[in-house]
This record gives structure tokens, C-alpha cells and sequence, in this order.
């Protein structure tokens, strides 16, 4: 897909392509179709005293932007808890995570580069759907 066939994204609050998984939630806002597989922009929203994905890595770069409460990172070995308005790049090929320790919902803007990462969200929700994720480390 070339840039003159894109068409602009319009979304309202809370709009996009849901995929609830328990106590996690995301909601795709632009993935591969809507960006020529530049990059992937979705909302990632954990309930209080809730699990993350579990610690991987990837060849894409993952960037968090906390939207609201307080999220807990693992990046390359060490855990950080990032406040609303912090700022998280992971460069593809690092290992981390992220869950939610606080009382209050927390939920993260991510952008994935590059993109199509919507791609894996039916196995993720169908593997969360198995596997609950259970109450927050520490």
C-alpha cells in the first residue's frame, strides 16, 4: 500500500478494534492495513493489582506512553514504575514486561515499529483466555 491510497484514521474514546483478556485489555487504534505496515497504535489497559504479558522480546521497538495510573515496566533486567505522562522506548531485542501493582486502572498509549502487530492479538487473546493473568509481582 502506497501513501496516496491511505485514508486518515478518525476514532472517538474508547474506539478501535477491542481485544478484552481478563484483567488486560487493548484497543487497536492503526495497525499494518492503516499504516503500510509502518507502525502499530493501540491502548493497553490492565485493572488494578494485575499481570502483564510475562517477560518476552521482539525484533520491533515497543513505545509506552502511561495515559493514566501507574505502570510497572520491566526493561532489560529492572523493574520501574512509570507515572501518567512517562515515557518508555524499548529497542526491539529487549526483554521486558509491564503489569499493573496500583489500586487504580493504568493504561498505556503503545506504538510498535514497525508495524502489523495486530496480527498476533487473536492468539494472544485466545492464549490469555486459558490463562488468566493472575495478581501483579512485586
Amino acid at each position: 500500500m502506497n501513501a496516496s491510497t491511505r485514508k486518515p484514521v478518525v476514532l472517538g474514546p474508547g474506539e478501535g478494534r477491542s481485544y478484552p483478556m481478563g484483567g488486560i485489555s487493548a484497543v487497536f487504534k492503526a495497525d499494518g492495513g492503516e499504516t503500510a505496515g509502518a507502525y502499530s497504535i493501540s491502548e493497553w489497559w490492565l485493572e488494578p493489582n494485575t499481570q502483564g504479558p510475562g517477560a518476552h522480546a521482539h525484533p520491533e521497538d515497543d513505545i509506552f506512553y502511561v495515559i493514566e495510573g501507574v505502570m510497572s515496566f520491566l526493561v532489560d533486567g529492572a523493574w520501574i514504575d512509570a507515572p501518567r505522562g512517562a515515557f518508555v522506548l524499548v529497542p526491539g531485542g529487549t526483554t521486558h514486561d509491564f503489569e499493573n501493582r496500583g489500586a487504580v486502572r493504568a493504561g498505556v498509549l503503545n506504538l510498535s515499529i514497525p508495524g502489523d502487530f495486530e496480527q498476533h492479538m487473536p492468539g494472544i487473546a485466545a492464549w490469555f483466555a486459558e490463562h488468566p493473568p493472575g495478581p501483579a509481582g512485586g
